[in-house]
């Protein structure tokens, strides 16, 4: 819970433009989806007064998080002068994707690659505005998903230069939105990834809701033992371990082949 949203914010903002400054960076970019955290995100950028391209990126999209996005582009572009509002339909380029991999049907595991592959169209996309603009890939990620179940796309949502709502929890996520006077069309919005073209939830897809997995993470870290949960949140918490360890490849760094001493000359 944050106790002062307004020196969260101002922290993050801070923090922002110190990177960005270190980096010799003209500003940044985010995804805009439609749903909180890229709200959140962007609404923080554009608080730097440094430049903000906010790229709306459809593939598919359904029609609500369509009418999210635009909303919050809109508002951004109407109260920061350094707001730049860039709408893409990589649908196109997705099809012709698909068509040039030849597949003549889908099963679970297609229909999972594609979702994946429409993320990682995103990122292309993002990281191409970033570098004809000298600009830095800002990461919508909250703390649960980056860190706890795992739940984003590797080198998809999940390739960026920096991370600024990556230390909050989902529900400090909608504080800090509230604040930042998110529209409410989008605090209301059931979570989603929206990688599947259709109304399904994060929930649906995991089947705990960010309650739920915060509840867990914070158990987890609180070495809480099993014998004190009720028969729902022993589920959640199945759920929450289940994810956590399947997804190590994402929140670890990428191995690397230490080849002995003795073998170099």
């Amino acid at each position: 819970m944050l106790k002062q949203p307004k020196l969260v914010s101002e922290h993050i903002v801070s923090w922002l433009i110190n990177y960005a400054n270190s980096a010799k960076s003209d500003g940044f970019v985010v995804g805009i989806s439609g749903g909180i955290d890229s709200a959140v995100t962007a609404s923080l950028c554009a608080r730097t007064g440094l430049k903000v391209w906010g790229i709306e990126m459809p593939i598919h999209q359904h029609p609500d998080h369509v009418t999210r996005a635009q909303q919050m582009q809109a508002q951004l572009d109407f109260g920061f002068d350094n707001f730049e509002t860039v709408r893409i339909d990589l649908t196109p380029v997705f099809e012709s994707f698909i068509n040039s991999n030849h597949l003549k049907s889908k099963n679970d595991k297609i229909a999972l690659s594609l979702a994946n592959s429409r993320a990682r169209l995103r990122m292309t996309t993002l990281y191409f505005h970033a570098t004809i603009n000298n600009a830095l890939v800002a990461g919508t990620g909250n703390k649960v998903e980056d860190f706890g179940v795992g739940f984003y796309t590797k080198y998809g949502d999940g390739g960026v230069d920096l991370s600024p709502i990556a230390d909050l929890m989902k529900s400090e996520v909608y504080q800090l939105g509230q604040y930042l006077g998110v529209p409410e069309s989008i605090l209301s919005a059931a979570p989603s990834d929206g990688l599947f073209g259709d109304a399904r939830t994060d929930e649906d897809q995991i089947g705990a809701s960010y309650d739920e997995l915060e509840w867990a993470m914070n158990a987890e870290q609180q070495g809480k033992h099993v014998s004190y949960f009720s028969d729902r949140q022993k589920e959640v918490m199945e759920i929450f371990v289940n994810f956590n360890q399947k997804n190590q490849h994402k929140m670890n760094p990428i191995p690397v082949c230490k080849i002995p001493a003795l073998f170099k000359t």
